[in-house]
C-alpha cells in the first residue's frame, strides 16, 4: 500500500519544522542579549537550583564581608582608646613618682594633682567612648554611659560579629576588666592619688596598684590586636571564596558569548535554509488554481 502525501501534510510539517528552527533562534537571541544561560527555571530547572543556591551563598558571604568592616571599625577605635588610656596612666605613673619627693611644696603638690585630675577626666571619656553610637567598654547594655558614678560597668552581652558560618570574633571590651569596676578601678585609684597629693601623704604605695592597672590595660590591648589578626584572616577567607563562588555562579549563568554568536549565525542560515526549502516544496498545485 503507498501512503499518499498531500499538500496538507506537506504544509504542516514545513510549519512545525519552521517553528522549531524559530524557536531555537528566538532562544539564542535571548541568551545573546541577556549573555545568560537561564532566563527563567523552565529553561534548566537543575541549573536553576544551582544557581539560587551559589547566590544564597554569595549573599552570606558579601554579610561576612560586612560584618568584617564594621569589626575593623570597632577593633581600630578600641585600640585608639586603649592607646589613649595607657598613654594616660603612664602619665599618671610619672607624675606620681613626681609626687613621691617628700619636699615637694603644697603648690606643686596642688599642681600635680590637678594633672591627675585631668589625666582621670581623660580615662573616663575613654572609658565612656562609643562606635556607630554603641559603648566599647560596655557591651550590648543600653546604658546612659559605660562608666557609671559608683565607678562600674553594666553588665552587657559581648559584641561579636560573625566573619564565616561557624566563626565569630568579638569586637567590644570588658570594661570592667580593663579598667577595674568600683573602689578597685583605676578612677578610684587616680582620685586617691589626687586626694593624697593635696593631703601631703605618701603616694609611692600607689604606684604598686598603678602599675599593675597598667599591665592589665596592656594585656587587653594586645588581646585587641590577636582579635583583629583573626579579622584579617577572616578577610581573606572570604576573599577566596567569593572569587570561587562567583566562579560557580558564571559556570552556571554566563555564556561563552563567541559560541552563542556562532550558533546564532548557525540557525540564521538554518533557518533562511528552511524557509528557501519550504518555498519550493510547497509550490502552487493544478487545484489551488482551479480553487
Amino acid at each position: 500500500m503507498i501512503t499518499r502525501v498531500t499538500n496538507q501534510t506537506m504544509l504542516h510539517g514545513a510549519q512545525r519544522s519552521l517553528q522549531s528552527n524559530l524557536a531555537r533562534l528566538a532562544d539564542l537571541q535571548e541568551k545573546a542579549s541577556s549573555q545568560k544561560a537561564i532566563s527563567r527555571p523552565s529553561d534548566d530547572p537543575a541549573g536553576a537550583a544551582e544557581a539560587l543556591r551559589v547566590r544564597a551563598e554569595i549573599r552570606a558571604t558579601e554579610q561576612y564581608g560586612r560584618n568584617i568592616s564594621n569589626g575593623e571599625g570597632w577593633l581600630a577605635q578600641l585600640d585608639n582608646a586603649m592607646t589613649t588610656s595607657k598613654r594616660s596612666l603612664d602619665r599618671v605613673n610619672d607624675l606620681t613618682l613626681q609626687g613621691s619627693n617628700s619636699s615637694l611644696p603644697p603648690a606643686a603638690r596642688e599642681a600635680l594633682a590637678l594633672d591627675i585630675e585631668s589625666l582621670r577626666s581623660d580615662l573616663a571619656a575613654q572609658a565612656n567612648a562609643t562606635y556607630a553610637g554603641r559603648f566599647l567598654f560596655a557591651g550590648n547594655t543600653d546604658a546612659p554611659t559605660a562608666l557609671g558614678p559608683d565607678l562600674t560597668f553594666p553588665a552587657g552581652g559581648t559584641v561579636e560579629r560573625r566573619v564565616g558560618p561557624d566563626r565569630t570574633v568579638r569586637v567590644d571590651a570588658d570594661g570592667a576588666a580593663v579598667f577595674g569596676s568600683g573602689a578597685g578601678s583605676a578612677f578610684a585609684l587616680l582620685d586617691t592619688i589626687a586626694a593624697d597629693l593635696r593631703a601631703g601623704r605618701d603616694v609611692s604605695v600607689h604606684l604598686a596598684p598603678l602599675q599593675q592597672r597598667i599591665q592589665d590595660l596592656t594585656a587587653h590591648h594586645s588581646e585587641i590586636g590577636t582579635r583583629h589578626a583573626r579579622l584579617l584572616e577572616a578577610k581573606d577567607t572570604v576573599a577566596d571564596a567569593s572569587l570561587a563562588l562567583e566562579g560557580e555562579r558564571a559556570a552556571v549563568e554566563d555564556i561563552d558569548l563567541a559560541s552563542i554568536i556562532l550558533d546564532l549565525k548557525l540557525q540564521e542560515t538554518a533557518y533562511q535554509s528552511a524557509l528557501a526549502v519550504s518555498a519550493r516544496v510547497l509550490q502552487p498545485s493544478l487545484m489551488d488554481f482551479l480553487r
